[in-house]
């Protein structure tokens, strides 16, 4: 499992002013707390913040903490980014005790795509309903990714929440809170456009099959019609 540490500093200027001067300085103001103890506020570099962010399993591991000389384990909570600029604003840290259950989101991660039967033998198409799960476990219990195989999902069926193999020592947080298990994470079904193709395809057919029967109901009155004439006279 990789490891993450963040360098931190303790911040003393406190407000929006503040925050400001230490983004312009290459900073990012950020709060650590939890495990029964206080609340400080510290700064790290925007540049080492910005390199962790790109990588997925930064946002659900347990990362260390260094300010100074002390070190302690925490979790990234809440991370606040600039509406349009590549910056953070601001970053929320929890801290970990190893004996209390915690409560994270972990993403998902889709094996077996180029395998699936709904897509290779039907042409269908995957959709992800779910990019990720919240799920509730001790620390040394916290999953780096959970995995959902889609080799055996045809066409008009799904990956179900009760589908899903959960890591020993973890559950999945909506189910615990009485959360539907028949919730949708992943569906194959077939693209819409061929639908549409089908539709049309199907519609010029009736339209031709109508025209005809149409033209051939006129050929036969006209004949009757003729019939008609040829017995007046």
């Amino acid at each position: 499992m990789k490891q993450f540490e963040i360098i931190a500093e303790l911040r003393e200027d406190m407000g929006k002013g503040a925050s400001r001067r230490l983004r312009r300085e290459g900073k990012v103001p950020g709060i650590v707390y939890g495990a029964e103890k206080g609340a400080t506020s510290i700064m790290m570099g925007q540049n080492e913040i910005m390199h962790h962010l790109e990588n997925e399993a930064f946002y659900s591991h347990i990362l260390t903490l260094q300010v100074g000389k002390k070190k302690e384990k925490v979790v990234l909570k809440d991370l606040q980014r600039h509406p349009y600029k590549p910056v953070v604003l601001h970053l929320d840290l929890l801290r970990i005790d190893e004996n209390e259950k915690l409560t994270m989101r972990v993403p998902l991660h889709f094996v077996n795509e180029d395998r699936c039967i709904g897509v290779k033998e039907s042409g269908g198409v995957i959709s992800h309903v779910m990019t990720d799960l919240e799920v509730i476990c001790l620390p040394k219990d916290l999953p780096e990714y959970i995995e959902v195989d889609l080799a055996e999902v045809n066409v008009g069926e799904g990956i179900h929440l009760s589908d899903l193999k959960i890591p020993e020592g973890s559950e999945i947080a909506a189910l615990m809170h009485g959360g539907d298990a028949a919730q949708i994470v992943a569906t194959v079904h077939i693209p819409k456009v061929v639908i549409e193709v089908e539709d049309e395809l199907v519609d010029a057919a009736e339209a031709e099959a109508e025209a005809e029967a149409e033209a051939e109901a006129g050929t036969e009155e006209s004949a009757a019609t003729d019939e008609g004439a040829d017995a007046d006279e």
